[in-house]
């Protein structure tokens, strides 16, 4: 993935796509393999906002069912099926357990209903995949991290997990494959039109602050949370903040979903590249956009619930790391965001211009199959999706087989399981190329982290192949070291140090980019 921002400037493009999270980078690769002219922009880095900070779930939203949407769930449940097969090295089957106490807002007939339902929906033919009943001595053992104190039993089905960040650099790869240009850190200033009609748009490289035109016969705007900053937008959209925190490794082989005891409102504790993930909370939002923080109310109303359900209590001082991101959704009066549908919805102005509203990170390939279809039909072409039931574009042909001898080859070259693991999950087929560097020095099969199974030369390799501008973009989405570890300024100059030659920087570039990066984590 190189940056290419010549050819941006020098082209005449069919679409210009404006924001690079999982909606844009979708909409992008639909759109190139179609054969459209496609450019995307990201003022920021790929997945730099809300993209990153999701629950990392591929899943149907079993909890979307009390509110009887049923539309959204089989929509999303039917993507959720497709990317297990197209994606086994992206999405991965992770089972989740329901507890069912004494005193659970939903007793333990409606959980098992509203499973049913859930397998129903779904059209699940595995039985691996299918939800499952446990008495509560059993279901204890399963989940010992439980309180056993009024446990009835429970139950288990079955979602998928994702590293959100990487799902979305591989769709972006993949677009630049099929022959979009993608550029990051490069900003929309203003459209342009000539004689009523649009044209394309006027943008800043912000690498090197260069302002030029992009020539484009339709733009769709995917800025997810941005949109707010246009009254239009406010008129569209509603936000609603989440957060996650980062906490310390408890055993957990599968997730749980939770209901809070104050609130009603669901939670998941998952296992997540060794640490445990837990989150997320739903309240409206109405700050500042560009810094959106975890405030330690948020972190104490976590932290209180968790604590609930667990035989152990956590406090602040567990919290490794946390993060916090904002969901777009479309305009409703209901009281609470919780009650606000996830669906989405296409819009588009009296310009032209089209409008990405709303969505989920399950569901988005098939939403920007209906943008590409609408920016076809204006464009006067006729050429249908190409995404659906595709492989994804690191996918190894035979994966089992495949990652069968990646394991062997990774543990003969002193790579540890877990991170052989990971470095499939993260690689897919490129994982290779990380093992031949490990065959060329092997030191670099050490842990960054020792506690975490990302190693060196996956830290290399995403620094030479993967777009990186900022020590940030390295260090929280390439790789989410930032959120699973305290890193220390001394680790910091460690690993910059290791990479600064690659990305070209000098002793001023990386003192600049330590002191970007920790004034960053402050906000």
């Amino acid at each position: 993935m190189k940056r290419d921002a010549a050819a941006l400037e020098t082209e005449q493009f069919d679409l210009l796509v404006c924001g690079g999270g999982i909606y844009g980078a979708w909409t992008a690769y639909d759109a190139a393999l179609r054969g459209l002219k496609v450019a995307l922009i990201e003022q920021g880095d790929w997945a730099g906002a809300t993209s990153s900070a999701s629950s990392k779930l591929i899943h149907g939203g079993l909890r979307y069912l009390e509110s009887f949407d049923f539309k959204l769930v089989r929509k999303a449940l039917n993507e959720r099926g497709m990317l297990l097969e197209t994606a086994p090295h992206r999405v991965w089957p992770l089972r989740f357990g329901v507890p069912v106490y004494a005193d659970s807002r939903i007793s333990r007939l409606q959980m098992k209903a509203g499973l049913m339902l859930y397998d129903g929906l779904a059209r699940i033919p595995d039985k691996a995949m299918k939800h499952r009943y446990f008495a509560s001595e059993t279901f204890s053992q399963c989940f010992p991290m439980l309180a056993g104190a009024g446990l009835r039993g429970g139950f288990t089905y079955a979602d998928a997990q994702t590293d959100d960040a990487r799902l979305v650099l591989e769709l972006v790869a993949g677009a630049m494959d099929a022959g979009a240009c993608c550029l990051n850190y490069c900003a929309l200033l203003e459209r342009q039109e000539s004689g009523g009609k649009l044209i394309g748009a006027t943008v800043s490289d912000k690498r090197n602050g260069k302002e030029f035109q992009v020539r484009a016969s339709v733009i769709v705007n995917t800025t997810g949370q941005w949109l707010v900053d246009t009254e239009q937008g406010r008129e569209w959209c509603r936000l609603s903040k989440g957060i996650h925190l980062l906490l310390p490794d408890i055993g957990m082989q599968e997730a749980l979903l939770l209901t809070a005891r104050s609130d009603g409102r669901v939670f998941f504790i998952i296992p997540w590249y060794g640490v445990t993930l837990v989150g997320t909370t739903d309240t409206d939002y109405g700050g500042d956009i560009e810094h959106v923080a975890v405030e330690q109310g948020e972190i104490d109303y976590l932290l209180r619930e968790i604590n609930h359900y667990l035989n152990m209590s956590w406090t602040t001082g567990d919290v490794i790391g946390s993060y916090a991101g904002l969901r777009v959704m479309r305009k409703s009066d209901a009281n609470s965001p919780t009650a606000v549908s996830r669906d989405w919805e296409l819009k588009t102005n009296e310009e032209g211009v089209f409008y990405s509203i709303g969505g989920k990170i399950t569901s988005a390939r098939e939403d920007a199959a209906v943008i590409v279809d609408a920016v076809c039909d204006r464009l006067g072409k006729t050429v249908s999706c190409r995404t659906k039931g595709r492989s994804f574009p690191w996918a190894p042909q035979d994966f089992f087989a495949w990652s069968v001898a990646f394991v062997e080859r990774a543990g003969q070259l002193g790579i540890d399981a877990e991170s052989s693991k990971w470095l499939m999950r993260r690689h897919g087929k490129h994982a290779h190329e990380i093992l031949r560097d490990v065959g060329n020095n092997h030191a670099l099969a050490e842990r960054i982290v020792p506690t975490l199974p990302i190693i060196y030369a996956d830290l290399l390799f995403c620094a030479r192949e993967e777009m990186v501008e900022h020590l940030e973009d390295l260090l929280r989405r390439r790789m989410p070291l930032l959120i699973l570890s305290k890193l220390t300024e001394m680790e910091l100059r460690t690993i910059t140090g290791a990479v600064s030659g690659i990305l070209g920087w000098d002793a001023a570039r990386i003192e600049q980019e330590i002191s970007r990066l920790i004034n960053h984590s402050g906000d």
